[in-house]
């Protein structure tokens, strides 16, 4: 689903329709041209629609951004959140599916049942996978194969940090922050009994899925208990499965399939209880979930992957306190993590991780006109690959962190932000016997980053928001001590002991509108890395063994080898959505949006690999009493921008609607929705995939859904 079917759930304002409200309306996402004519337009559309619309009476309420410490509503970072009716029209069968399309935000992919977020062209460990606030420990960094195990269906908002402002969670935070919110430890009071229920049925792998969530209380204890279930068949595609360019080189005696993606079906099932403790003055509470799920390897016809992990919760808040301190929040996950590799019915490799990870943070009383919080994060995982395709030697990772953020409101139009942090980090690797990692040994780093920020409001509409930031990141056990074949992506990686720090200059400046229904954003953002740790292809060939080899030699596969790289990043980001019509309890508004990142290695002046092309949107949501009705258009271009031994990824177009209606039965309000998703049925190839040339994404589909509330 390039571009989701309505982007309602895209504001930058901070601002949003409650649950109730985004029922009613769903409002706009789309793009722009990006050209200085087309800005100015961007920006001008909601004062032009001022003249055309009587003023919108909808009541906002504030939404905060919990992953920031300070809960404020204004961020000097762009943020994004999704929630509601917006997050039931985005959700597909991984997070990076859901969140694919935002403005920044892109997706690998690895079939239908595997993505993972990539924000403004940076994917693996420099974007931070955060649940409920704690790091998500799983493998999904390590490769493009490996899915991120929360699925859409069990959560209920995700918030979206773009940018280094989220460095208050360490350098792997770098590009931003993606958190997902499922209140399986409840925060807040809970009076009675409530819950949700919902199903859809529909899309390009025939996507079954169901979630319940129960909530009860007494207004001080409080209980949660959610559970889904997802089951997909194999992707349905407009042609074949492999891209011309692929087959222009192919064998020709090799099976070309067409029509369906071959192992591409999966299932996932998982659930949680949770309670909690409750007052007016903080929570404390306890939490257990579970998840599986077992799909294939779009790129081994014979390889299944099963994956399970557990994860023990443990949640805290003291707030109104007398003293220094004024409140102090503590969050603690641990994770037991497993991921097996199945090949004709054998396992061949099992990846495990298991660890903790432990938060704490302290809002002191004003300093003068300082408010602001301090915090220490710790950390320990033990990371093992044991099996045929042993990449990485067993490793023990210890981290510890100090940071800060402090807020200074000089006056009603400037408030004035700065962050910093001090990491270390410790890896202790163990060959296990594996002759490969023999000379592996233990590294340590010491990182650290700050940022400065700042917000201006010009006046009751217009701001200006400005970030800069210097950031640390310590390399990972893979970037460092890797050495191994890997089939799942085709190539046989090599660590270096020797890398360094990854260190980057980065900021971004934005300009932001919002009245009433009207809101727009535009920004632009820049990266220098001066020593990026990139995958990059040497020219050589391996064996399995390790031995190099000819091109042409069974079982060769490119070498891939971790270097540190000058690099820079840098692009444009904006989104608008206009009320163009408000009469006789009709709403119509429109929506652009658009982005464009472009990402150099400039040791080698060529494109850094897997980078999203220049993607637009336009669209046009309609609202009137229970009903709603959306269309968007999708243009993504080609991608040319690529590394030696890359291969340019054709653009597409891609229509999308949905309509929905509410209604209620007893004490049940329900809202049934139904979802036509590339519906001129194009041949879709993400940039960002580093399986665009053999797996697709999906042709034509419809999709209908049913959520219930009590």
């Amino acid at each position: 689903m390039p571009f989701a079917a309505s982007a309602a759930g895209t504001r930058l304002s901070l601002r949003a329709f409650t649950a109730s409200s985004s029922a009613r309306s769903s409002s706009a996402r789309a793009s722009l041209t990006l050209t200085p004519l087309a800005l100015a337009c961007l920006l001008a559309l909601p004062q032009a629609a001022q003249a055309q619309a009587a003023p919108d009476t909808t009541t906002l309420s504030p939404v905060v951004i919990t992953a920031n410490p300070l809960g404020s509503e204004a961020l000097a970072s762009p943020s994004t959140i999704v929630q509601g009716l917006d997050l039931d029209l985005r959700r597909g069968s991984n997070l990076g599916e859901t969140l694919n399309g935002l403005p920044g935000v892109s997706t690998t992919t690895y079939g239908p049942m595997v993505g993972r977020p990539i924000v403004r062209g940076l994917d693996g460990d420099r974007i931070r996978l955060l649940n409920n606030g704690v790091g998500s420990l799983d493998a999904s960094s390590l490769s493009f194969d490996h899915a991120v195990p929360q699925d859409p269906l069990s959560t209920n908002r995700v918030e979206i940090l773009r940018g280094p402002a989220a460095l208050l969670y360490g350098g792997n935070a770098i590009g931003g922050v993606v958190n997902t919110i499922d209140n399986r430890i409840p925060t807040e009071p809970i009076d009675g009994i409530h819950g949700d229920v919902a199903g859809s049925y529909g899309g390009a792998n025939n996507d079954r899925n169901g979630a319940v969530q129960v909530e009860g209380g007494d207004g001080t204890f409080a209980i949660h208990a959610d559970a889904f279930s997802r089951k997909t068949g194999d992707l349905r595609i407009p042609g074949y499965a492999r891209s011309s360019q692929q087959r222009a080189i192919d064998d020709p005696d090799r099976d070309q399939p067409r029509g369906k993606l071959p192992n591409s079906d999966g299932q996932a099932s998982g659930g949680a209880l949770g309670m909690s403790w409750t007052s007016d003055r903080g929570y404390a509470g306890l939490s257990y979930s579970g998840y599986d799920s077992d799909y294939g390897s779009v790129a081994e016809p014979d390889v299944r992957i099963k994956m399970h992990q557990e994860r023990f919760g443990f949640a805290s808040e003291l707030r109104d306190l007398d003293g220094l301190f004024t409140s102090v929040k503590f969050n603690f996950a641990y994770t037991d993590y497993q991921h097996k590799e199945i090949e004709d019915g054998e396992t061949g490799t099992i990846f495990k991780n298991r660890g903790y990870e432990a938060r704490i943070e302290a809002r002191h009383a004003d300093i003068g006109p300082l408010h602001g919080v301090v915090g220490l994060q710790l950390g320990q995982t033990r990371f093992s690959a044991l099996g045929d395709e042993a990449l990485v030697p067993t490793t023990d990772t210890d981290s510890a962190a100090v940071f800060a953020l402090e807020e200074w409101k000089l006056n009603d139009r400037l408030t004035l932000s700065a962050g910093a942090r001090a990491d270390h980090t410790r890896l202790s690797p163990s060959a296990s016997g594996n002759e490969r990692f023999d000379g592996a040994g233990r590294s340590s780093f010491t990182a650290g980053s700050f940022s400065l920020g700042g917000i201006y409001k010009l006046d009751s509409a217009w701001s200006v928001a400005a970030n800069t930031a210097y950031t640390e990141r310590a390399p990972t056990f893979y970037e460092l001590y890797a050495n191994g074949p890997h089939e799942a992506t085709g190539q046989y990686l090599v660590g270096d002991q020797g890398l360094g720090k990854e260190r980057a200059w980065s900021g971004d400046l934005s300009l932001r509108y919002k009245k009433d229904a009207d809101k727009a954003s535009i920004g632009v953002f820049y990266s220098r890395f001066s020593n990026y740790l990139a995958e990059i292809n040497t020219g050589r060939y391996r064996n399995d063994d390790g031995d190099v080899v000819a091109a042409g030699d069974d079982g060769a596969l490119p070498e891939a080898r971790y270097q540190g790289v000058s690099a820079r990043l840098y692009g444009l980001e904006a989104e608008s959505s206009t009320r163009v019509l408000q009469r006789n309890g009709h709403k119509l508004d429109l929506g652009l949006s658009g982005d464009y990142t472009v990402a150099r290695n400039n040791d080698t002046g060529r494109s850094l690999p897997r980078i999203p092309p220049l993607r637009l949107r336009v669209a046009l949501d309609y609202g009137y009493g229970a009903y709603n009705a959306g269309v968007s258009v999708s243009k993504a271009f080609a991608q040319h921008s690529r590394p030696d031994n890359d291969t340019a990824t054709p653009g597409y177009y891609s229509l999308d609607a949905n309509a929905g209606y509410r209604f209620k039965v007893a004490a049940v309000q329900w809202q049934a929705y139904v979802r036509g998703i590339n519906l001129t049925n194009q041949t879709i190839r993400y940039a960002t995939s580093v399986l665009r040339d053999v797996a697709p994404e999906g042709g034509r589909a419809v999709m209908v859904g049913l959520r219930g509330s009590f």
